[in-house]
């Protein structure tokens, strides 16, 4: 779900997740009204990335940005799935998601089956990156809107103790109840198809649109129709500001349609080695939280609840404090991040009767979701000295790089960002 440089934060775009590195290391679908499990499963997932996350190139390219040019940047992704309870017939598996004009991908998209052990791996935070080097120091704890942080803050998580399986209780959107999401793949279905995938390079642009009739068609599948009014989500925009006392004004672009927002920070304050010492987050949440499934994908009737338990932003709220202790301790580096959580879309055929007594059972079902997700730097050091591993006291001067990656916070940047050290 998020790195150590955010959960989804560079997923397709810059392939890093950082959260999911973290969480790894700190760390089906259902049928209602007495109906029957259809056919088939299709889901769309669709992002608007902007700021870091929606550089092209990687981390490399993210940290060029912000450190010495470029500018803002937006870019649209699609994740389609499709789940049947049949085989293929005849020959090979096969199916198309044909679009509208105004995608911009063509007359269709090939949703491409791969073999048992092959399927594109969900960004949802439970793999781990090859080279990640678990974090040594500890993580600090901050949640709330306010200039001060409130009593009893931070929580202090000592990483050697969380790497040695000491997991603090409560850890993740402590108190806060989201249901598990379902997700259609290649273990619980008999015939499987996805893209992207390796198969097709086609990417979707920034003015690429929804709107309009979709077709699913395959050799495995009933033939799903349906049509779409909403698009992607606008981008979200974050700004910080200084305020007298030391802390920072977040503000952010109101998104049409979104039905919540989060907002969350993540710094790094190393010590004179230029190893990892602190990992300090902060959320705008009422409550004390570390993400979880706040990363992913939340259904706006389940946005409402937490907009009820002040756990989300209502989305008539642009802006928010981060208290001053949290800049304080993460003074050498620190990230802001936003997520807009936008409506979702079904569809069934045939439709789910009225009456929820009726029995049912559809032949297919259908899943359009959307969210809007940006991050950037608020503040940050010599980043090309920590890159190679630099005591702060000389990360200016030049230095022949070494070979191998130095452990901590310079390493596990030089690595994510696969820019060498």
């Amino acid at each position: 779900m998020m790195p150590i440089l955010s959960r989804r934060i560079l997923n397709r775009t810059g392939r890093l997740s950082t959260a999911a590195a973290l969480v790894a290391l700190l760390a089906t679908p259902g049928v209602t009204q007495q109906g029957a499990a259809p056919i088939a499963r299709y889901t769309i997932d669709a992002s608007t990335t902007s700021g870091i996350a929606a550089m092209g190139g990687g981390m490399g390219a993210g940290l060029s940005m912000v450190f010495g040019g470029g500018g803002n940047k937006m870019i649209h992704t699609l994740d389609l799935r499709l789940g049947s309870t049949r085989a293929a017939t005849p020959g090979a598996p096969k199916a198309d998601h044909f679009m509208p004009v105004g995608a911009k991908l063509g007359k269709s998209v090939p949703l491409y089956t791969p073999t048992p052990g092959t399927a594109t791996p969900r960004e949802d935070g439970k793999q781990m990156p090859k080279d990640f080097q678990k974090p040594k120091g500890r993580l600090l704890i901050f949640w709330g809107c306010g200039p001060k942080a409130p009593k009893g803050q931070p929580v202090v998580i000592d990483f050697a103790k969380v790497a040695a399986g000491q997991m603090p209780p409560g850890l993740f959107t402590s108190g806060v109840n989201i249901p598990a999401d379902w997700a259609i793949s290649l273990a619980n279905s008999k015939t499987y198809g996805e893209w992207p995938n390796g198969k097709d390079r086609k990417t979707v642009s920034a003015d690429s649109s929804l709107i309009g009739e979709h077709r699913i068609a395959g050799n495995y599948s009933p033939e799903i129709k349906f049509s779409l009014a909403q698009d992607f989500l606008p981008a979200i925009t974050g700004k910080a500001s200084d305020m007298a006392g030391g802390a920072t004004m977040l503000n952010w672009n109101s998104v049409a349609n979104a039905t919540g927002y989060y907002a969350w920070t993540m710094g790094f304050n190393p010590g004179p080695d230029g190893q990892a010492n602190d990992m300090v987050w902060w959320s705008s949440s009422t409550t004390q939280n570390f993400g979880g499934a706040l990363w992913d994908w939340i259904a706006p009737a389940t946005v409402n609840r937490l907009i009820a338990q002040k756990v989300v932003l209502p989305p008539s709220q642009t802006s928010c404090i981060m208290p001053a202790e949290v800049k304080q301790a993460a003074s050498q580096f620190m990230m802001g991040n936003l997520y807009a959580y936008g409506p979702e879309a079904n569809f069934a055929y045939p439709p789910r009767p009225d009456n929820p007594k009726a029995a049912w059972k559809p032949e297919w079902t259908a899943r359009v979701r959307y969210r809007s997700n940006s991050m950037w730097f608020i503040n940050g050091p010599n980043m090309g000295g920590m890159m190679r591993g630099e005591d702060s006291s000389t990360a200016g001067q030049s230095e022949k790089p070494k070979k191998k990656c130095r452990g901590g916070l310079g390493g596990m940047l030089a690595g994510a960002a696969g820019v060498g050290c």
